[in-house]
C-alpha cells in the first residue's frame, strides 16, 4: 500500500478502510460530523438531481447514494474497492465496480453525475472529470467535490498527523491532493460550464467537537447557515456543480 494514486494502492486502501468504514457513520453515529457531510452533499445534488437518473462514482458503503435514491428517478453507484461495494450492495443499491478514469457507461448515460470525497485521490483528476462528463447527457450536470487548501481543515491536514482508517492502514497510504475554488474552472473539461458552488465543513475545526450533542446541534447549525454563504470557499470540501452544454 502506497500513496501513488495507482488503482492497485487506492483499492487496497480503501478495501481496508472498508472494515471499519461505518464505525462513526450513517446508522452507527446519525447527526455525527459524517453524516451531517452526507446530508450537506446529498441536499446538493437534489437540486439538480431530483426525478432524474444519477451516477454517484464514487460510492462507497453507499451512504450518500441511498440519500439520492430517495429523490432520484434512478441511481446507479460504481467504487474501484469490492470491499467498499459488498455494504453498498447490502443496502439493496445498484452498485458496479470500476475506475472512475474509464467509466463502465456509455456516452450521455445520466442526467446528474457526482463524487464526493474521490477526485482528490485521483491523479489523472481531468481524466476523470472528462469521464464524468462523457457520460452526463448534454444539459445535464456534473457535480464534483475538491479538497480545499484556504480553509481549516485544509491546515489541519498540513498540521496534524495522519489519522488511522484502519489496523495497517493510515491517510498517508493513500494519494491526496488539494485544489482550491479558484482553480477548479480549469480542470473541468471543455463545454461544462460552473453553474453553482458549496462549501462544506466551514466552521468545524475538528470531527471530534461534534461526537458531544451540544456540539453537534451548533456546529450542524452554523454548517447549515454558512454551506451557500459567502464563507462557502472556505469549505474544507468545495463543492461545484457544472452544467454540460447541449
Amino acid at each position: 500500500m502506497d500513496a501513488t494514486g495507482s488503482h492497485e494502492s487506492n483499492r487496497a486502501y480503501y478495501d481496508a478502510f472498508s472494515e471499519g468504514y461505518e464505525d462513526h457513520r450513517g446508522e452507527n453515529d446519525p447527526g455525527g460530523y459524517h453524516d451531517l457531510l452526507d446530508e450537506l452533499e446529498a441536499d446538493f445534488v437534489e437540486r439538480f438531481g431530483r426525478g432524474r437518473d444519477v451516477l454517484e462514482i464514487g460510492c462507497g458503503t453507499g451512504l450518500v447514494l441511498s440519500r439520492i435514491a430517495r429523490f432520484a428517478r434512478s441511481v446507479r453507484g460504481l467504487d474501484l474497492s469490492p470491499g467498499m461495494l459488498e455494504r453498498a450492495r447490502a443496502r439493496g443499491l445498484s452498485v458496479v465496480e470500476g475506475s472512475a478514469t474509464e467509466l463502465p457507461f456509455p456516452h450521455s448515460s445520466f442526467d446528474v453525475t457526482c463524487s464526493f470525497k474521490v477526485l482528490a485521490h485521483i491523479p489523472d483528476i481531468r481524466i476523470a472529470l472528462s469521464e464524468m462528463a462523457r457520460v452526463t447527457r448534454p444539459g445535464g450536470f456534473l457535480i464534483a467535490e475538491f479538497y480545499n487548501p484556504v480553509s481549516l481543515r485544509g491546515l489541519a491536514k498540513t498540521l496534524a498527523p495522519h489519522g488511522k482508517v484502519a489496523a495497517a492502514a493510515h491517510e498517508g497510504h493513500v494519494y491526496t491532493r488539494f485544489d482550491s475554488p479558484l482553480s477548479v474552472s480549469k480542470l473541468l473539461p471543455p463545454g461544462c460550464d460552473v453553474v453553482d458552488s458549496r462549501g462544506v465543513r466551514i466552521a468545524t475545526p475538528t470531527a471530534k467537537v461534534m461526537r458531544h450533542p451540544l456540539g453537534r446541534r451548533l456546529f450542524g447549525a452554523a454548517e447549515r447557515r454558512l454551506c451557500d454563504s459567502p464563507l462557502k470557499y472556505f469549505g474544507g470540501f468545495w463543492i461545484v456543480a457544472a452544467q454540460k452544454r447541449a
